[in-house]
């Protein structure tokens, strides 16, 4: 199993640093290269740059009053939430389908009662295991 993550690609897990305006004030997010792929697919499809995207989402999370002072944590979630929810069968890697014209709230309603099952499931498994 591990090989599938340690003969990956080194250059996947290089932190790069960019630099950013947002609302007015400039700012720099250090990520690592797969994640910045990853933000560069999800800002593809609904036809943003990477910066469009980062500050849409920095934006809309404040309007949401989330705490975004751990905001890089933030976009490492949101990009593992991306491929989760790819995994998962709720969203189809398609470059021309845009995100926000998803039925957000279904999904995540699904995604809410799976993330159940599978606790209850893998908790099932690891009390027959003791």
């Amino acid at each position: 199993m591990c090989q599938l993550f340690v003969k990956a690609d080194a250059n996947l897990w290089e932190s790069h640093t960019r630099s950013l305006r947002i609302a007015g004030v400039v700012t720099s997010i250090r990520l690592e290269q797969y994640f910045w792929n990853v933000l560069q697919e999800v800002a593809y499809r609904d036809q943003m740059n990477v910066n469009q995207l980062i500050t849409k989402l920095y934006l809309e999370s404040l309007d949401a009053d989330h705490d975004v002072g751990n905001f890089t944590s933030f976009l490492r979630v949101c990009c593992a939430r991306y491929l989760s929810l790819m995994a998962d069968g709720y969203v189809e890697r398609q470059p021309n389908s845009s995100l926000s014209a998803l039925e957000s709230k279904t999904i995540m309603d699904k995604e809410t009662k799976d993330i159940q099952l599978r606790k209850l499931t893998f908790s099932n498994i690891r009390n027959e295991q003791h």
